[in-house]
């Protein structure tokens, strides 16, 4: 049973920068195109960005020009470079596969605000 844990996030200014990671156990996960996704209060969980097996990226227009998904293969890790942050990136963030495969983890708290 593949595990994530996610981490990096807190508390920044607008117009500042973050770095989020998610580790996942097991081998399996690095067979699939990995996710991060983020859910902001009374709001439904989105997806964000998705890296494929091939290293192609996708990015919702919320992040578009601001965040780069990147992951490496062997550490079983998957990054999310957070730049440019408004207070609209506000919410709890989280990593899975694109197919939603694996239990969620606990999410990283990124709250932007002055």
């Amino acid at each position: 049973q593949v595990q994530l844990r996610e981490s990096g996030g807190g508390l920044v200014q607008p117009g500042g920068s973050l770095r989020l990671s998610c580790v996942a156990s097991g081998s399996m996960a690095r067979l699939y195109a990995m996710a991060w996704y983020r859910q902001a209060p009374e709001k439904q969980r989105e997806l964000v960005a998705n890296i494929a097996r091939d290293g192609s990226t996708y990015y919702a227009d919320s992040g578009k020009g601001r965040f780069t998904i990147s992951r490496d293969v062997a550490k079983n890790t998957v990054y999310l470079q957070m730049n440019s942050l408004i207070p609209e990136d506000t919410a709890v963030y989280y990593c899975n596969s694109l197919s939603i495969l694996y239990p969620w983890g606990q999410g990283t708290q990124v709250i932007v605000s002055s």
